[in-house]
């Protein structure tokens, strides 16, 4: 564990540092597009922020490779290099989208091509645990087409969340935390070495996104781009899939009988393996629910639009921190409650808690919807959003009051009407008119 801490705190140290130069050689080189009408921000920000995370991985390898324990990983696969290879040609081609604006087929084809050069070097799904069957092998082009699509999927997944300030970093970060904590126990508690490069690859992706929230949080001075994006969604298909289909389900020895009971009964162990697309299931399905509403109006999957989640969030009254706090909660509650599920499917108890969790991300979710009011004894202590009218007016309705005790009538007070889109609404000003930059044209990030 040691060795996986320091991994991970070298990565994220270097990303860390590397980002501020980075941030400032993109403003040199111009990696500043205009604004978008989908674009939530309203200052200028540079892009680029996927170099400095591609040294960080660089980095995180290097220094697992010179370390006694983990130096294992390289000497007997050559996954690692597989990663570099596949995770390079990526970043270049996201580096060439964050200053050129590529088309979108262009990115799908170089997704392709990246996932294929990992295929090439063996980082691909060989069998699958099928419940009720057992193992089912693989045809090679089987395995390379199932390959290739988790690793398309998942990269668009991310790159399609990556629309607030820290948003796709801190979700991957949390999906790959609970990923390092399933293949490390996979690796450790079994002693199976092929979840070696798993955990190696989870580790070095946590320091990525940490070393890269500083700098990204809100307000953003960096955006990561798809150069970043791309990148880290790599990263975490690459993981899972270098850990799926190369475990033989009867290695884990958790039960008696036969190939198939045993496959039967370990499925929860195999959840966050044969789809990671459970442990960034919320990108997913802003993924699926986008290419369902872009082409039910008859436009083109690729084509960008102001409707995925954390846009909508944003529009029922949630600010950008309180919107990105909402989705970090809920990928925390589905990859967590699928890293709890594997460990233990039998216990209620893991049900009752993922369905109390639930309500409670509910709640938040509906918060914007209704005004709770303090008791009076609490309006002192509470922002004044949630105070009574009463005492709203008592501080600052002095004269109405004087109105009042002279005989003139006094109006009502009426409530406007919350409208979406205007500044200052719970602090839901990235909707705002944007007065100092009327042509709506900034920097922006790929959603």
């Amino acid at each position: 564990m040691r060795e996986y801490l320091l991994t991970l705190c070298i990565t994220a140290a270097v990303t860390y540092l590397l980002t501020g130069p980075v941030r400032k050689f993109a403003i040199v080189a111009g990696a500043m597009p205009e604004i978008r009408a989908r674009d939530v921000h309203r200052e200028p920000t540079p892009r680029l922020g996927g170099i400095a995370m591609f040294f960080g991985l660089c980095a995180g390898l290097l220094v697992a490779d010179h370390l006694a324990n983990l130096n294992e990983v390289f000497a007997k696969s050559n996954e690692p290099r597989a990663l570099l290879s596949g995770a390079a040609l990526i970043w270049l081609i996201g580096v060439l989208d964050d200053k050129f604006e590529i088309d979108a087929l262009i990115k799908l084809g170089g997704q392709m091509i990246a996932a294929g050069v990992m295929v090439m070097q063996g980082l691909t799904i060989l069998w699958l645990p099928v419940p009720g069957v057992g193992s089912v092998a693989l045809t090679q082009w089987q395995g390379t087409l199932l390959t290739v699509a988790l690793v398309v999927i998942t990269i668009n997944a991310v790159n399609f969340v990556d629309g607030l300030d820290g948003l796709a970093a801190g979700m991957v970060c949390i999906a790959s935390a609970a990923f390092f904590l399933y293949a490390y126990r996979v690796w450790v508690s079994y002693g199976i070495e092929a979840a070696a490069p798993a955990t190696l690859f989870s580790a070095i992706l946590m320091g990525m996104c940490l070393g890269f929230l500083p700098h990204n949080m809100h307000p953003a001075r960096i955006f990561m781009g798809d150069s970043g994006s791309m990148l880290i969604g790599l990263v975490l298909a690459a993981g899972a899939i270098s850990i799926t289909g190369q475990v033989d389900p009867d290695a884990l020895k958790l039960f008696a009988g036969s190939e198939q009971a045993a496959v039967h009964q370990t499925v929860p162990v195999y959840i966050p393996l044969l789809l990671p697309l459970t442990i960034i299931a919320v990108p997913t399905a802003d993924l699926v629910l986008a290419i369902v509403r872009r082409t039910w109006k008859g436009q083109s999957p690729f084509a960008a639009d102001r409707g995925h989640l954390h846009h909508r969030l944003l529009e029922i009254g949630h600010s950008h921190s309180r919107a990105v706090l909402i989705m970090y909660f809920w990928s925390a509650l589905i990859a967590f409650g699928a890293l709890a599920y594997s460990v233990n499917s039998a216990s209620m108890w893991i049900v009752l808690g993922v369905v109390f969790l639930s309500a409670i991300g509910l709640i938040l979710l509906l918060l914007p919807r209704f005004t709770p009011r303090a008791p009076r004894w609490a309006e002192h202590i509470v922002p004044p959003r949630y105070r009574r009218r009463r005492a709203v007016a008592e501080a600052g309705t002095a004269p109405a009051e004087q109105a009042a005790q002279d005989g003139a009538p006094v109006e009502e007070e009426r409530r406007t009407p919350v409208v979406v889109g205007v500044a200052g609404v719970n602090g839901a000003t990235a909707l705002g008119a944007r007065s100092h930059h009327p042509d709506r044209r900034k920097a922006g990030t790929s959603h």
